[in-house]
C-alpha cells in the first residue's frame, strides 16, 4: 500500500543545499559568515516567460572580496529575445561555452555552499532563478538573503517603500567606479564593493551582525 504522504526524492545537488544551509551554525559570527553576490543576465524581466544566459557570483569573508572563489556561468539560450543583446552583448550563437539550464543550477547550487546571498534588487535574481529551478522540480532557494537596495534605504534613511535605487545610483553614491557593467560577474563585484562600503558604515557605532543586516530587507520577496 502506497502511504498517502510520501517525502518527496530530491537529487542529490538540492538535498545537499537543504542540508548545508540548515546545519550552517555560523551565522553568529559576522567574520566567519561566507557571503555570495550574486547578479543575472536574462532575456527580460517575466519569470515565467524569460529564462537567464548568464549567473556571475563572488565571495565575501571577513570583510574581503575573494576574486579567486568567484563563478560565472553562460545558460544555453533556448529562449531568445534580440532587444536585450543590446544591454547584455549576449548572442545566442556568441564565442562563450554554455551549459544547459540545469547544469548551471547544479553548478550555480553546489558553488553557493551554505552562503548567505547578497543582490541588488535580489527578489529579481532570486525570482528568475526560483523560476529555473521548479523547471527541474526543486526549489525555492533557501539560503538567507540581503539585498544592497533596501541595505542604503536603511542606513540613510529613505522611506523603504519609495524609491527604487538602481546599481548606477549607488555605485555614484559610494564611489564605486564602474566597470564589465551589466555583465553578470562585473555587476556581482560591483554590488560586493558597495555591500562592504554599507556594512563598514553599519560598524562604525557598533559590531555589525547578521540578524542587523537580515532586519533591514523588509518585505524581501524571497
Amino acid at each position: 500500500m502506497i502511504p498517502f504522504f510520501s517525502r518527496k526524492q530530491y537529487p542529490k545537488f538540492w538535498k545537499d543545499h537543504l542540508e548545508k544551509v540548515n546545519g550552517n551554525k555560523k551565522y553568529g559570527n559576522y567574520e566567519n559568515i561566507r557571503f555570495v553576490v550574486i547578479d543575472t543576465e536574462t532575456t527580460g524581466f517575466d519569470f515565467y516567460k524569460d529564462r537567464i544566459l548568464c549567473i556571475g557570483g563572488v565571495a565575501i569573508k571577513n570583510n574581503k572580496i575573494l576574486i579567486s572563489d568567484s563563478f560565472e556561468i553562460y545558460i544555453k539560450q533556448d529562449v531568445f529575445n534580440k532587444e536585450t543583446v543590446k544591454i547584455h552583448g549576449i548572442r545566442r550563437n556568441g564565442d562563450e561555452i554554455k551549459v544547459t539550464e540545469e547544469e548551471a543550477l547544479i553548478q550555480f547550487i553546489n558553488y553557493l555552499d551554505d552562503a548567505v546571498i547578497v543582490a541588488h534588487h535580489t527578489s529579481f535574481d532570486i525570482g528568475m532563478i526560483n523560476q529555473a529551478l521548479k523547471r527541474l522540480n526543486v526549489g525555492p532557494i533557501k539560503s538567507r538573503l540581503l539585498d544592497t537596495n533596501y541595505l542604503h534605504k536603511k542606513l540613510s534613511g529613505t522611506n523603504p517603500y519609495k524609491k527604487l535605487y538602481s546599481l548606477d545610483d549607488l555605485c555614484e553614491i559610494y564611489n564605486v567606479k564602474m566597470h564589465d557593467r551589466h555583465t553578470a560577474l562585473g555587476d556581482a563585484l560591483l554590488t560586493a564593493y558597495i555591500f562592504l562600503k554599507i556594512t563598514s558604515k553599519f560598524k562604525k557605532n557598533k559590531a555589525v551582525n547578521l540578524n542587523d543586516l537580515l532586519a533591514t530587507n523588509y518585505q524581501l520577496n524571497r
